[in-house]
């Protein structure tokens, strides 16, 4: 069986286009930090090496569970999950807003990540990144970590549009959070990229904005 995060999991990945509530289990991911501006080269090569990684931590656990037996019900291969990224102002422009277009970018901090399967071990990913650094070299595979993060309570939103302009979406969350009594756990938010900015008409890209909330 292969799994598919946007079949087998919509209740996280398909989110509308007005403020849901949603309650978000422990996850697991291959990630990496930083600060700049995402429009810069730095951030693109980030971003090359968790794909990079991503793609061979599937293909070696894929060739690990080859079977013949195609009525199994074992999971045999996957399709990697999206790109996400937790995104939060500096102190010296922490009183601005959110949207990314009030600041400058340059002074944006953030943690870029590519969730993993549940049965993805940590092992399973010091072996690959071995692998993987051999035969596509990056510079940035070294500050890349496994780690886990669990999100709980929260309000998500589906963003349809450019990044620049996250500032409408975030105005609905703010409005549904006074409305409901909800404060914002931390001073940042996660974006969920739900599909490829290179290959993507700017007007239609789709992302998840997410609060966590107490």
């Amino acid at each position: 069986m292969k799994l598919e995060w946007r079949k087998h999991e919509k209740e996280i990945y398909n989110i509308k286009k007005v403020p849901t509530l949603l309650d978000v289990c422990t996850q697991n991911f291959i990630m990496i930090g930083g600060k700049g501006n995402p429009n810069d080269e730095e951030f693109s090569e980030k971003v090359s090496a968790l794909f990079s990684l991503a793609y061979a931590i599937k293909m070696d656990y894929k060739k690990s569970h080859q079977v013949k037996d195609i009525d199994t019900d074992e999971i045999t291969d996957y399709v990697v999950y999206p790109l996400e990224g937790i995104w939060k102002v500096s102190q010296d422009n922490s009183g601005k807003n959110n949207c990314c277009n009030e600041f400058d970018k340059n002074n944006l901090e953030y943690t870029i990540m590519i969730r993993q399967p549940d049965f993805i071990t940590e092992d399973d990913f010091k072996s690959a990144i071995d692998k993987v650094a051999k035969k596509k070299p990056n510079v940035f595979y070294k500050d890349i970590y496994f780690d886990s993060m669990n999100d709980g309570n929260s309000v998500n939103i589906l963003h349809v549009g450019s990044y620049d302009e996250e500032s409408s979406s975030f105005e609905k969350m703010d409005l549904f959070c006074k409305e409901n009594g909800l404060t914002k756990k931390y001073d940042w938010h996660r974006e969920i990229y739900l599909n490829n900015s290179n290959r993507t008409e700017e007007s239609k890209l789709k992302t998840i904005l997410r609060y966590c909330i107490k």
